[in-house]
């Protein structure tokens, strides 16, 4: 009950952080912003080091999260975070690591069949 109730409030907040980095990049056109707020939210929903996870090869972060037994349905929500982060990038100009971002995402959604043009889950 209690890892349920905590799986609960991580996604609640993990798709708060999605709708502020959304707004933050329509609302205030602060993408860079958007893409920090990104990438803090997925560091918050692993018990990994952020910055390390967000470095690796798309096979090897699939691999992590698959060996770190992180939930599927955070592994969701992350997957469709890296999606957006690296449209963010894009506009920024950003290409290598807009690739990569999308690059993991794809991974992400082939080893836990996520489907990346779906709308995310209600929590």
């Amino acid at each position: 009950m209690f890892e349920r109730d905590y799986l609960v409030r991580m996604l609640v907040e993990f798709a708060a952080s999605i709708r502020r980095a959304m707004q933050r990049a329509r609302a205030e056109e602060d993408l860079d912003g958007a893409c920090m707020t990104l990438e803090s939210s997925i560091s918050n929903a692993t018990d990994l080091d952020g910055e390390v996870l967000l470095s690796l090869s798309p096979e090897s972060i699939a691999q992590v999260m698959q060996v770190s037994d992180v939930d599927p349905r955070v592994v969701t929500y992350i997957a469709h975070s890296m999606k957006l982060e690296s449209e963010y990038l894009i506009e920024l100009n950003k290409k290598e690591k807009a690739e990569l971002r999308i690059a993991q995402a794809n991974a992400l959604a082939r080893a836990y069949d996520i489907d990346l043009d779906d709308d995310l889950p209600d929590v």
